[in-house]
């Protein structure tokens, strides 16, 4: 079968190279905080300052670490693919951008934006956040959070996605746990639709049996890999 549309779903496992944490796995994110106290809305409303502590801290991980040779290859199949190639990420750093990619779809937020919790306006931020900022738009302080997706919250663009998934004849995850839904269920569905589905990953994830090929190793190396033989 020829393959003129490709959709990649790409998790925590394609960043940890660069020396960003993973969320799962032993020694994960959240072996060493718990994700109620953090990452949900209650969490938020009960005690933002320590919310904010833990999200100033990612953010300012990021101009530490730099794309990795995954991200630069899905990049490089981007630009080189003769058909339309869709990148849906559930992660919230921005190493695909820096590495080279076109267009980004971040299904859980991103930690370079901001959220007004009261009005729902999105914008661009920098640095360390806090309780004193004040909402760009209708000007409420104390309102201001990440632009992340917090556990009990929809992820964004699922029309685009569902609509991306519908039309794509090669599905390929690559570092994901398959543990977090939505995302998790894409594989099934692709399958559905009689599209190809390939796991690339460290280690097999909890819903490897659902795909028809697995590439396992680092990143860096099988995802450069397994660019070279669809551009080539």
């Amino acid at each position: 079968m020829q393959t003129s549309e490709i959709v990649i779903l790409t998790g925590a496992g394609v960043s940890a190279e660069s020396g960003l944490s993973t969320f799962r796995d032993k020694g994960g994110v959240w072996s060493q905080v718990r994700l109620e106290d953090v990452a949900t809305p209650q969490a938020f409303m009960r005690d933002p300052v320590r919310v904010h502590d833990f999200y100033n801290s990612r953010r300012g991980r990021l101009p530490t670490v730099m794309p990795n040779p995954a991200h630069e290859a899905i990049a490089r199949l981007q630009r080189g693919f003769a058909g339309r190639v869709t990148l849906i990420t559930q992660n919230v750093d921005d190493l695909h951008e820096r590495g080279g990619s076109p267009d980004v779809i971040h299904m859980h937020g991103q930690l370079n934006h901001a959220l007004c919790a009261g009005c729902g306006h999105q914008w661009g931020w920098q640095g360390s956040m806090s309780t004193g900022d004040v909402c760009a738009a209708c000007g409420a302080q104390g309102t201001v959070r990440p632009d992340v997706v917090w556990f009990g919250e929809m992820p964004y663009h699922m029309d685009l996605i569902a609509e991306r998934m519908a039309g794509c004849d090669l599905f390929v995850a690559i570092g994901t746990s398959g543990a977090v839904y939505p995302a998790a269920g894409f594989v099934a569905g692709a399958r559905e639709q009689g599209a190809r589905t390939i796991e690339i990953n460290l280690e097999p994830s909890e819903n490897t049996a659902l795909f028809d090929e697995q590439r396992l190793g680092r990143a860096s190396e099988t995802v450069p890999q397994w660019v070279d033989s669809v551009l080539k």
